[in-house]
């Protein structure tokens, strides 16, 4: 783990939200009647910071320094708002093009799709704060520094975020070996978002029953599924090449 990827200790966590560096996380292990933990508490919700109450033993996992119960994990990339960047993208006479993932967590994978969003125009990636890849030197590395330059958007609820992308007019599409439809068959040119999920389990059903379209990548082998950063590779260069 990477020493400066992390601080710990209440006070030195309440003066880093105070500061506004982009957390990632917040591990807690809750002490009543503290009033030091209440005040940070007050702030992550405030700053709607997704934090963990957890067993103070996987604190000391980490760290065995005098933490107090609180350990932050800060991210070295800035975080956007999803639909202030679909507002930008349409002032600008733009067609989003957006990558959803589902449940991606492992880093290798989730810096590898980055780096071909990145490569293929894509306008944002949009994660869940939970069930996510961990945001830390190894993913910017894995990315080949891709992490720093496309927006990254994170959301409490993935499933009201896509129903609001729906409402301004952006198709959601959800790869999965299930469907009928061949992705090439289908219309990348409007407005779109390409939902991908974890290898092991794929996308979960409250994103596929809020999808408007499922899309498969044939299969000609004996193994029926590709790495995930290779599926999103190949789904949005299909993208790339019917608007080009």
């Amino acid at each position: 783990m990477e020493k400066d990827n992390f601080i710990f200790g209440t006070r030195a966590v309440i003066e880093a939200i105070q500061s506004d560096k982009q957390i990632e996380k917040i591990l807690i292990s809750r002490s009543e009647d503290n009033d030091l933990q209440k005040e940070l508490l007050d702030l992550v919700r405030q700053h709607k910071i997704f934090h963990q109450f957890v067993p103070v033993q996987k604190i000391n996992r980490i760290t065995r320094k005098n933490h107090q119960g609180v350990l932050a994990f800060i991210s070295p990339v800035h975080f956007f708002e999803i639909d202030e960047i679909v507002t930008r993208i349409y002032e600008e006479g733009k067609i989003p093009f957006i990558v959803v993932l589902d449940g991606v967590t492992d880093v290798r994978n989730f810096g590898a799709v980055v780096r071909t969003a990145e490569c293929s125009g894509v306008h944002a990636v949009l994660i869940p704060e939970k069930a996510s890849a961990q945001i830390g030197a190894d993913a910017v590395k894995t990315s080949a520094g891709a992490l720093l330059k496309v927006p990254i958007c994170r959301t409490l609820s993935l499933r009201k975020t896509l129903e609001d992308l729906k409402l301004s007019g952006i198709r959601i599409i959800s790869a999965s070996e299930k469907a009928e439809t061949l992705y090439y068959k289908t219309d990348f040119t409007v407005p779109t978002a390409i939902v991908l999920g974890a290898e092991d389990v794929g996308i979960s059903k409250p994103i596929i029953s809020v999808s408007d379209e499922y899309v498969k990548i044939p299969m000609l082998g004996e193994i029926n599924s590709l790495n995930v950063s290779v599926a999103a590779s190949i789904l949005m260069y299909e993208t790339v090449r019917q608007r080009i």
